[in-house]
C-alpha cells in the first residue's frame, strides 16, 4: 500500500512539474516575443506552437492531434474534426484542441462554432495569438469587422511583430470606410 501511494505521489509530482516548467517556459517565450524583432520573434514563435501542440503529460493525444493535423493538411477536414473532438473528449483542458478544432469548423464555414471554440481557447490560454488572428477571420466572415479589428489589435498586443493584424487591420478599416460611403 505504501509503495502504491508513494508511486502516485511521484507521479503527480512528476506531471505537475513538467506542467509547471512548461508554463515557466512560456511566460519566458511570451515575454521574449514581446522585445524581439520579426526575425527572433519568427523562432520564439516556432517554439510556442510546438509548446501548444505538444500535451503536457500525454504523447498519446499529442500523436492524435498530429494525425488530426495531417488530415487538414490532406483536405479532409470532418476526419480531423473527428480527431480533434475525441482529443477534447480525453482533455478539455487542452486549449491546442480546441484551437485545432476552431480552425476546422471555420473551414467547413461552421461560423459561429468556430467563434465559440475560440471562446474555451481564449479561456484556457488568453495569450493565443493564433485563436485571436482566427477570431478576426471568423469575425470577418460575420461582418462584424469592428470585432475583428479589436482580435488582430489583441494578437498585435501579445506579438508585436506579428505581420497579419497589420495587414488585415488596414484592410478591415478600408471596407468599414467603404460601407460609410
Amino acid at each position: 500500500m505504501k509503495r502504491l501511494l508513494l508511486f502516485f505521489l511521484i507521479f503527480l509530482f512528476s506531471t505537475s512539474s513538467f506542467a509547471n516548467d512548461r508554463d515557466v517556459r512560456l511566460n519566458q517565450l511570451f515575454n521574449e516575443l514581446k522585445v524581439n524583432k520579426a526575425k527572433v520573434a519568427s523562432i520564439v514563435e516556432q517554439e510556442i506552437w510546438s509548446l501548444w501542440n505538444t500535451h503536457p503529460t500525454d504523447e498519446k493525444l499529442t500523436a492524435r492531434l498530429e494525425e488530426g493535423s495531417m488530415f487538414i493538411r490532406n483536405q479532409q477536414p470532418n476526419k480531423a474534426r473527428e480527431i480533434f473532438t475525441e482529443v477534447i473528449k480525453l482533455d478539455e483542458n487542452w486549449a491546442e484542441a480546441w484551437n485545432k478544432r476552431a480552425t476546422v469548423l471555420y473551414m467547413l464555414g461552421e461560423y459561429q462554432k468556430s467563434q465559440d471554440d475560440i471562446d474555451k481557447v481564449l479561456e484556457l490560454e488568453p495569450r493565443h495569438f493564433g485563436a485571436l488572428a482566427g477570431q478576426g477571420l471568423v469575425n470577418i466572415e460575420l461582418k462584424n469587422y469592428e470585432k475583428a479589428i479589436r482580435s488582430y489589435e489583441e494578437a498585435q498586443e501579445i506579438y508585436p511583430s506579428m505581420k497579419t493584424p497589420d495587414v488585415m487591420i488596414k484592410q478591415l478599416k478600408e471596407i468599414i470606410k467603404q460601407q460609410s460611403i
